[in-house]
């Protein structure tokens, strides 16, 4: 009897009853199988980063491109729409329309916020710019150096220009932009299932307090993506211009 209560309340809970041998619904447990390989893709492309961390022969470097203080915002703004999407989901299941609907469109905008700032990095990385007093001695980075030795030619007095980081540049560029990329591409995404989900939430009987599961889906992906953006913040941009020995 206790058990048949339990079964019962799940399927009040997500409106759907169809479950798999462990008592999840079978969607749900599709989308933590599909978090799982996900897991273990953003692991590999990890890995390939810290790999090829440093055997770059030529800069741009992580400490002459990264901003951290601007990453930190960004990172504290992607922290906060997970919160943002816990209330959304709970607004829904006290049947609150209005917050729910209200705390969607936060989660989006800064979720798209997110993806901002990242266009607006990967911009001013590919268009760095390099400022060299060629008759002034004065200590330099190791790649102000290679720009040094590079375009201080006899007579020239001075360099002014771009040597920025694409992904061709080095191994640098090439980790790093496939690491972040693949990662915001997933931000999109999340961005795109979050509005079609509140647009769905004005027809009548789509989305309700019962029928919560495609939400729950929406929230644990997203739970998943910031989860994930904590490691390749700390690893490649913390661990680049902080390095611990």
């Amino acid at each position: 009897m206790a058990q048949a209560e339990i079964k019962e309340n799940i399927h009040s809970d997500h409106g759907d009853h169809e479950e798999t041998t462990t008592g999840l619904n079978h969607r749900k447990m599709l989308m933590w199988a599909f978090l799982g390989s996900d897991c273990m893709f953003f692991g590999a492309l990890i890995a390939t980063y810290l790999v090829y961390k440093g055997k770059s022969l030529s800069g741009p470097r992580p400490i002459d491109v990264f901003d951290i203080p601007v990453t930190s915002v960004s990172t504290f703004v992607l922290l906060m729409s997970s919160m943002s999407m816990v209330l959304a989901y709970s607004a829904l299941t006290r049947n609150n329309m209005k917050a729910f609907r209200m705390w969607m469109v936060s989660t989006a905008i800064m979720g798209a916020t997110f993806v901002g700032f990242q266009v607006y990095e990967f911009s001013s990385f590919s268009k760095h710019h390099v400022h060299i007093e060629c008759n002034e001695s004065h200590e330099m980075t190791l790649f102000e150096q290679e720009v040094f030795e590079a375009e201080c030619k006899p007579g020239v007095e001075k360099f002014d220009g771009e040597y920025g980081l694409k992904p061709q540049t080095n191994l640098f560029g090439t980790t790093f932009y496939t690491l972040t990329g693949f990662h915001g591409a997933h931000v999109t995404l999340g961005v795109v299932w979050l509005l079609s989900l509140l647009l769905l939430s004005f027809k009548k009987g789509v989305i309700t307090k019962e029928k919560n599961l495609d939400v729950d889906l929406a929230a644990l992906y997203w739970h998943f993506v910031d989860v994930v953006w904590i490691v390749i913040f700390t690893v490649v941009y913390l661990f680049g211009v902080f390095p611990f020995s």
